[in-house]
């Protein structure tokens, strides 16, 4: 069995975000401060646990702004880089969540670069301790996954 490991534990760095409505059919993304930013690779594939469940998300620089973006959760590796074959998943977390739009939800760096947690202020979650791949195993990994 797995360690697990959680969100108050003092080798877990959290990161205040804000769950706020994207695009024009008003789409939940979570945006991370410029301040942050450095803690979440730009334009890399990472894994984000949410409810216990674990997804893959795209992590993105905002268009407009400093900071990183989340603005979904995917089943699979392929689904987070073809979005549109798939369920976004962060819509049905943020829906099973108290939280309004543009209020706070809070983002557990497990991993730098390679896996998150994502849970409302005030709960406590838990997470399997995962080590990212090495290079060469995550370079072997992207091959067969594209």
């Amino acid at each position: 069995m797995a360690d697990r490991i959680s969100s108050d534990h003092s080798s877990l760095t959290t990161v205040r975000a804000t769950l706020v409505r994207s695009g024009g059919l008003d789409r939940p993304k979570v945006e991370i401060s410029a301040e942050d930013a450095e803690k979440f690779p730009d334009g890399e594939l990472v894994r984000i646990v949410a409810d216990d469940t674990e997804y893959r998300a795209h992590i993105e620089s905002p268009l407009t702004a400093e900071g990183r973006e989340i603005r979904g959760l995917y089943e699979s590796p392929t689904l987070a880089r073809n979005p549109e074959d798939g369920e976004n998943r962060l819509e049905d977390w943020a829906d099973g969540t108290d939280v309004e739009f543009g209020q706070s939800v809070l983002v557990d760096v497990i991993e730098a670069g390679f896996k998150y947690g994502l849970r409302e202020p005030g709960e406590r979650a838990f997470y399997e301790a995962t080590e990212s791949p090495d290079d060469s195993l995550a370079n072997i990994a992207e091959q067969l996954d594209g």
